[in-house]
């Protein structure tokens, strides 16, 4: 079942019009979240973004959209469902319907849909560069809007090419994140991602990765520019998103990477989602 507006329905009852600004102008939001035993994981952080993002977009944010009621939405939701230990979560925020591009109303609607996870992560993961289009740099870039035509494209692309997933460039060709997460190369002691000025999205999970790794005696951290050449010098490389948590990369064009902190720093991840916000 599927909460509409706080109604549990199922999906053949939803009645959502030709004239819903997601489906017109992709004019919404979402966030994809993860269920582990009934617990919402980083479920802060994703509130706080999700909130961000709406006030950016000029959405009204309704005055019941506490953390605790969304909260409570979220994990209705997930009762009634088939009952698993893992779940994905997506919730979608769209403005409601009315107007061309100005939009009638900045008044909201959502929809939450939760699935049973299946996401794991592969032992061989090969990985290139998209260049056929551009992510451009801009604050716009960095939240998770339903325009995904490039992440789209790319994936395809993935596909026909026997890869996993690919890696997406700004208009300045500096490397911006994966289709469905951020980057992380590690060289020697050093740890860089694209900073958010390169028009990455604001990820929860490249946050807490940013935090631990700033704990971390061992490597120094680096929100910066990176070029597609330092992603074939670099000794690993990770990927990271909500569901998956580190993906470790094996392969990158005709490089093979070692996986060896990727895998140490996933097992930390995990003791950080046990463990709480």
């Amino acid at each position: 079942m599927i909460n509409f507006n706080g109604e549990l329905l199922y999906p053949e009852n939803i009645n959502i019009s030709t004239e819903n600004r997601a489906f017109k102008y992709g004019d919404a939001i979402f966030e994809t979240i993860r269920i582990i035993n009934k617990k919402i994981i980083f479920w802060e952080d994703h509130y706080f973004r999700l909130m961000a993002s709406m006030r950016m977009l000029r959405m009204k944010i309704p005055m019941e959209f506490t953390l605790e009621f969304l909260e409570k939405e979220i994990l209705k939701t997930v009762a009634v469902q088939e009952q698993v230990s893992d779940y994905r979560v997506r919730f979608n925020i769209f403005r409601k319907n009315g107007g061309l591009y100005k939009p009638d109303t900045n008044k909201i609607e959502y929809t939450i849909e939760v699935d049973v996870n299946t996401y794991l992560t592969k032992e061989v993961y090969k990985l290139d560069v998209f260049k056929d289009f551009y992510n451009y740099s801009g604050l716009l870039s960095t939240v998770k809007t339903n325009n995904r035509m490039l992440n789209t494209l790319a994936s395809i692309f993935a596909d026909e090419n026997d890869l996993d997933n690919c890696v997406l460039l700004n208009e300045r060709k500096g490397v911006v994140e994966v289709t469905n997460g951020n980057i992380f190369i590690i060289k020697g002691n050093i740890i860089k991602t694209p900073a958010l000025t390169e028009g990455c999205i604001k990820g929860v999970v490249r946050k807490k990765m940013i935090e631990m790794i700033s704990k971390n005696k061992e490597f120094t951290i680096e929100e910066t520019v990176i070029s597609p050449f330092e992603i074939q010098k670099a000794d690993e490389v990770f990927i990271t998103n909500a569901i998956i948590g580190i993906q470790p990369v094996t392969n990158y064009k005709k490089k093979t990477f070692k996986t060896e902190v990727g895998k140490k720093l996933a097992n930390n991840l995990r003791i950080l989602q046990v463990a709480g916000n």
